[in-house]
């Protein structure tokens, strides 16, 4: 089965954290939240999120994605974290998933892992990394690669996951249950 990483951090957004471990798991993909402390944490909007491990935890096992909701300060409290600078560094480097949405494609820049790529964020998210190819399109693959631009781009986000761990027919699946016009 394939696994997937989403670290959450105080003042995640809630929508693209939840949005992406519920399709994951409606895929039959396994989805482990784990924040920053293993406590719970607050999300951007005030909402309590309650992951299911610490990242310390997390980090003991292998995942074949991860994938950083954006929100603030939640990506600054994600990039500011040297376990996420390593943890995505380690897993580009290894040529495993490494996604991110809304401002986190920031923390995948400030790890120099989008020079020369192309990207998309939440709009203005991406202005001091200039080497960044910025893309408008509401998900952008370069690679191993994933960025999306926010919360009403979550769904499209998580369903190119869906299909990049488990295929297009899986993705079909899952989109047809979600009732999508």
């Amino acid at each position: 089965m394939k696994s997937v990483l989403v670290p959450l951090a105080s003042g995640s957004e809630e929508l693209e954290a939840v949005t992406v471990l519920n399709i994951l798991r409606r895929a039959g993909i396994e989805a482990v939240s784990a924040s920053l402390d293993g406590h719970p944490i607050r999300g951007s909007r005030g909402t309590k999120l309650i992951p299911d491990t610490s990242l310390d935890e997390a980090l003991k096992r292998r995942f074949d994605m991860v994938v950083l909701p954006g929100g603030q300060p939640g990506t600054n409290n994600l990039k500011a974290d040297a376990r996420i600078i390593r943890l995505v560094q380690r897993m580009a480097a290894d040529d495993l998933f490494v996604c991110a949405v809304c401002a986190a494609p920031s923390v995948l820049a400030a790890a120099g892992l989008l020079d020369g790529k192309h990207a998309t964020s939440f709009p203005g998210s991406l202005d001091a990394f200039p080497k960044v190819l910025r893309q408008p399109q509401a998900v952008v693959e370069d690679g191993k690669l994933i960025t999306s631009r926010g919360p009403g781009t979550a769904m499209d986000f998580a369903l190119t996951l869906v299909e990049r761990l488990a295929g297009k027919a899986k993705r079909d699946e899952v989109e047809a249950g979600l009732v999508r016009t």
